[in-house]
């Protein structure tokens, strides 16, 4: 069985919606029983609040539901997670210094980015920006899932 994280600072924006858009990609693809599928801060600003409103917005607007509150990454999560995906440099650099605590740690720590088709590394946090910004999160995701999964069947 394949585990899958994701993270984000905050746990409100970007991490909810490649979260959902993977569960339903999953979903679709008939492999949701294979997965783990879950996503959590590297702080703790944002513990059980619901995603960012403009972020549900663009879910619905595709289709998907969430009913994702944000949680922060654990200790635990270096060990019961396969693959722990984030959005940006400072999460990587967060995630592998918290991952060094962790005693034969078996997560393998990415950037979401790094799948991407279009080779668009670093899928920037929307939290400033527009309801456009939280589409082009969502355009990532979709991108970045749908070749995480193909690569991971």
């Amino acid at each position: 069985m394949g585990s899958f994280r994701r993270s984000h600072e905050g746990n409100i924006c970007r991490s909810p919606i490649a979260e959902a858009v993977f569960r339903k990609m999953a979903t679709d693809a008939g492999v949701l029983d294979k997965w783990v599928i879950d996503s959590g801060a590297t702080s703790d600003w944002n513990i059980g609040s619901s995603p960012d409103a403009r972020g549900l917005t663009c879910l619905r607007k595709h289709g998907i539901e969430t009913s994702h509150r944000a949680r922060q990454v654990t200790k635990e999560d270096f060990m019961s997670f396969q693959y722990i995906l984030c959005m940006d440099q400072s999460n990587l650099s967060d995630l592998n210094r918290k991952a060094k605590s962790v005693n034969n740690y078996k997560a393998k720590i990415e950037l979401l980015g790094s799948y991407d088709p279009q080779k668009q590394l670093i899928i920037n946090d929307p939290y400033y920006g527009s309801q456009e910004d939280f589409e082009k999160v969502y355009d990532q995701c979709v991108r970045c899932c749908k070749a995480f999964l193909e690569a991971n069947p």
